[in-house]
């Protein structure tokens, strides 16, 4: 009798939580309503048989509860309730596939006016690339690729010269237009999903796998990798914007083509050095930093680097924070810099200057640091020189309480919760593998210890 009123009220509860539950779709907004109704008829097919099958279970619990005066009776076959059973499981099963499959047949058949747009995965960015006005993309290779050609597109095709490019997780979609995405990745499995949109496909290394959906609803929807890439497979995150007809063709004109990035580089380097004299008095003659003004050594550093810095400073991605003393102070020197040519100008002339190895400062245990330095060295480098390709910066030769310095201002959200700057919320959630203050003085210590390579 319990165990018969305990799988009741399981049966009870359970349907409470589904009903009653807050846990639920997200808001549909794209086409796939088919996808719900689908996902639903399953949920009512498993759901009616798991309460079918419950009750059964208590009732033949309650009816055959042990009788010492009762015989039971043995029957080892019984073809009318096996041909129940064989009718009504073929019908459920059917019930569940059959609307799949329509779906499928559905979500496999691409709309002829259907924009594409190519999605690139890597550990851990996402990237796009848009055909031209010649409406094809050109061809690629991962043996093309190259921190001037991270796409790895071939020269040689007339159709890539004008594909648009998106080094950037944020990728813009028109409103009520249907989008073939063609997914591809440059290192290991990742999978596109947003979870709005209802869709969902695996990036295959070596081969190219598509998805379509029509974006119904304006709104910036948040991109995700639901496949297990690597350690940091959790920060793997862009945003999908769907933007209305004049917002959209804005950031179309925005994007450069594959010919204007490998155009000849424009910086011009003199011009560079006469807006770092405004730095001179905190970073130094030669951007080797002072601590006594707490301005770290920018001498070294990746000109893309110093570029994504600056423009952070200057269009208030970094820097605003209250307790971000040192960013703020930036954050007004940036207002120095007039336009992006002079960004452009004076990382160049930055990435110019020689680095001179800073004097090693051991304030932790540089072995124990290595070994949790093994996290880092996934984008930063087995030697912490930096990597383009996983827009991870150098870290080797910088000042060891500058270093410190930004590690414990992740950890704490004074850096990187802004939210355009998408490589900084990577950071928060790496840097917070550093349990305590001595972890962060070990894994400092072992990248002091490192040679600088420019």
């Amino acid at each position: 009798m319990t165990i018969a009123i305990v799988i009741i009220l399981l049966v009870i509860a359970t349907l409470l939580f589904h009903f009653i539950s807050p846990w639920w779709f997200t808001p549909l907004a794209s086409n796939w309503q088919a996808i719900d109704d689908t996902i639903n008829i399953s949920l009512w097919v498993v759901g009616t048989v798991f309460v079918a099958v419950s009750l059964f279970l208590a009732f033949v619990v309650f009816k055959y509860r042990h009788n010492k005066d009762r015989r039971a009776d043995y029957q080892p076959e019984n073809s009318k309730l096996e041909g129940w059973l064989t009718v009504v499981t073929t019908i459920g099963v059917a019930a569940m596939l059959a609307p799949g499959l329509v779906v499928w047949g559905e979500f496999i058949t691409v709309p002829k006016n259907s924009e594409i747009v190519e999605v690139v995965g890597q550990q851990w960015h996402w990237s796009y690339r848009l055909p031209g006005k010649d409406g094809k993309l050109g061809k690629t290779s991962i043996k093309l690729i190259s921190e001037d050609n991270p796409f790895g597109l071939d020269v040689n095709d007339i159709y890539g010269a004008d594909d648009l490019l998106v080094n950037s997780n944020v990728l813009h979609l028109l409103i009520d237009q249907p989008v073939k995405a063609v997914l591809r990745s440059k290192d290991v499995l990742h999978n596109f999903a947003v979870p709005q949109f209802r869709v969902k496909m695996d990036l295959v290394p070596g081969a190219v796998t598509f998805v379509w959906f029509t974006p119904t609803k304006l709104g910036r929807y948040e991109l995700l990798c639901e496949e297990l890439c690597g350690i940091a497979h959790f920060t793997m995150r862009g945003y999908i914007k769907v933007d209305s007809v004049s917002d959209y063709q804005t950031w179309l004109a925005s994007l450069p083509t594959f010919t204007q990035t490998l155009a000849r580089d424009t910086a011009n380097i003199e011009q560079g050095k006469q807006h770092y004299a405004s730095c001179v008095s905190c970073h130094g003659i030669d951007g080797q930093g002072n601590d006594a003004m707490n301005a770290p050594k920018l001498a070294g550093l990746s000109r893309w680097y110093l570029h994504r810095q600056l423009s952070y400073f200057k269009q208030k991605i970094r820097g605003q924070n209250n307790a971000d003393l040192y960013g703020q102070q930036m954050a007004a020197m940036s207002a120095l810099l007039p336009d992006d040519k002079a960004i452009e100008d004076v990382s160049a002339y930055i990435n110019s200057l020689q680095s001179i190895k800073s004097k090693p400062v051991t304030t932790g245990d540089a072995i124990k640091g290595k070994s949790f330095y093994k996290n880092c060295a996934y984008c930063h480098g087995e030697h912490a020189q930096g990597n383009f390709a996983m827009n991870a910066p150098k870290l080797a030769g910088q000042h060891a309480w500058y270093l410190k310095r930004q590690i414990n201002a992740y950890q704490q959200g004074i850096r990187g919760k802004h939210p355009a700057d998408l490589y900084g919320k990577q950071m928060i959630l790496m840097s917070k593998s550093l349990h305590d203050q001595r972890a962060v003085n070990d894994v400092v210590s072992y990248i002091n210890s490192l040679p600088s390579v420019k």
